[in-house]
């Protein structure tokens, strides 16, 4: 998987670059691993404008703009969530894109006031228009489950900037005979 993520981590970095788009994260489960991984290529300081690592649902409604009502009605871990974390790390940087996720990462049963199983983490990526969400819910141990949710997350991102950029870089590029 490390070999998978620098790579990964490698292509976004060489998308953001050359496009001059940004990205910011907003994570609680994974305590900031994305970043890290968005970081993790030389260069990176040209596109990545921070991160929030926002683990309580105080922070996540104070810093992100994470609706109070969602998070009583449906959990912090729910895609809402997810996709409002996107649009409040969008808000706070002043980036083109970002990239969260919300989740229970272990260890433990379930969450008895939830329901919610530990292994439940909600990924999203996109920017202020689409935004893309996976949920994940295979329970394989804490730093597994962090590091599979991270790297989704980062596959997710490197899909949209593919979508997004690449083909509007594609369709701007003027050939030379």
């Amino acid at each position: 998987m490390e070999l998978d993520i620098r790579l990964t981590s490698k292509e976004i970095n060489e998308i953001l670059w050359r496009t001059h788009k940004t990205i910011s994260t907003a994570e609680s489960c994974t305590a900031g691993k994305i970043s890290s991984i968005l970081t993790s290529t030389p260069g990176a300081s040209a596109y990545f404008k921070g991160g929030i690592v926002a683990y309580s649902e105080e922070s996540k409604i104070k810093m992100l703009g994470v609706d109070a009502d969602i998070i009583a009605e449906k959990t912090p871990v729910c895609e809402e969530v997810a996709k409002q974390m996107v649009i409040g790390a969008i808000k706070a940087f002043g980036s083109d894109y970002a990239v969260a996720s919300t989740g229970f990462a272990g260890p433990g049963g379930p969450d008895l006031k939830t329901g919610i199983r530990v292994g439940t983490i909600w990924v999203a990526a996109g920017n202020a228009e689409n935004i893309v969400t996976l949920c994940l819910t295979e329970d394989e141990g804490r730093d597994h489950n962090v590091c599979k949710a991270s790297a989704a997350a980062a596959h997710i991102l490197l899909e949209i900037l593919k979508n997004d950029l690449v083909e509007e870089d594609n369709d701007n590029t003027v050939e030379t005979l």
